[in-house]
């Protein structure tokens, strides 16, 4: 999980503050600058619906395989899809 030498280290507030709605759908896509409310990296790339708000992290339900799962991720980590 590297990034390119140019953007190393830097992380937009927009992307750090950013907003989802329940129902929304989204992306899990690594952020590797930061570590906090990171998911396995099995799940990375995979599409979910976000379920609710905690605190700072959302609740996104995935599918892994062929079971349900939820996942606690930091918003960095999500980009919504169209």
């Amino acid at each position: 999980m590297t990034k390119p030498i140019r953007t190393k280290g830097k992380v937009s507030l927009r992307k750090m503050l950013q907003t989802f709605k329940e129902g929304e759908k989204v992306v899990l896509k690594a952020e590797p600058g930061i570590q906090k409310g990171l998911y396995f990296r099995r799940f990375h790339g995979t599409t979910g619906v976000i379920i609710k708000k905690l605190n700072t992290c959302y609740e996104v339900a995935i599918k892994d395989q062929n079971k349900a799962k939820t996942v606690i991720v930091h918003p960095v980590h999500l980009v919504k899809t169209n």
